[in-house]
């Protein structure tokens, strides 16, 4: 076990020297698992596919067309990541980001754009990730694999330089399941939620020149009695002084 164990700690030190992690690809000894490269055979089962789409469209009424859309996601059991409205001289628009499940997103669009006859813009993506998906599980297993290996010889270890260097070992490969992990969670969860980008509008009728520079007019002229009034309210020393000097003087020319 000693010199199993030597065999192995001389191997991790020598590639850690390299790459900084374990080299799982070559064998340790018969009871390590290769990760030699092999093409990934994929069954005839279910694909892993992300779907996304965005479509944009005219309406007649936006809070009607809103309406809609958010019945649409409560049927589905669908949630709204991102709801945005914008307001421009002649158009009032909604842009909403929804997460709908997968194998609800056909009749989920359907229900949500009904009654619209022409779409401005319409766009559905599909993206396979099946084999990314297998490729991602196999190296999870791998590691995980090794990793219970590391655990089994650090109990078995004898000196503290051996057991620094497992510890080591294992936690490098911690971090990397952690990342493997992650990334298949982000697959799967794209897998299981498609996501819709949806934006409808309503046009607004544009004011005339003249009224809109009426209504310019009217405001600018308002801001600048307003501002009248308030250099009165800081000058109102100085307006009285006027006022007594105004005053005296009509008094003192009817006397004399």
């Amino acid at each position: 076990m000693t010199r199993y164990l030597s065999c192995l700690l001389f191997l991790t030190i020598f590639t850690c020297g390299n790459n900084h992690t374990p080299e799982i690809s070559k064998p340790v000894g018969k009871e390590f698992i290769s990760n030699a490269s092999e093409p990934l055979n994929i069954e005839s089962g279910e694909r892993k596919l992300i779907k996304d789409g965005r479509v944009e469209f005219e309406t007649d009424d936006l809070n009607a067309a809103r309406k809609t859309v958010f019945e649409a996601v409560d049927q589905y059991k669908g949630y709204v990541s991102s709801d945005q409205e914008y307001k421009s001289p002649g158009r009032k628009s909604n842009t909403i980001v929804i997460r709908v499940p997968a194998n609800s997103f056909d009749p989920f669009l359907d229900d949500a754009t009904q009654g619209v006859e022409n779409f401005e813009r319409k766009e559905i993506n599909v993206k396979d990730v099946t084999e990314e998906f297998i490729d991602i599980e196999a190296r999870l297993q791998t590691k995980k694999e090794l990793e219970n290996r590391y655990i089994e010889l650090l109990n078995q270890a004898k000196t503290v330089s051996e057991i620094i260097e497992i510890e080591k070992q294992i936690g490098l490969l911690r971090s990397e399941i952690e990342s493997i992990e992650g990334r298949l969670k982000y697959l799967e969860d794209q897998v299981s939620l498609s996501t819709l980008t949806m934006t409808f509008y309503e046009s607004i009728p544009n004011e005339t020149d003249f009224g809109q520079k009426f209504k310019n007019g009217f405001r600018n002229g308002w801001e600048n009695f307003i501002w009248f009034l308030v250099g009165l309210t800081n000058l109102w020393p100085f307006v009285l002084i006027g006022l007594g000097l105004i005053i005296g003087f009509i008094i003192f020319i009817r006397k004399k």
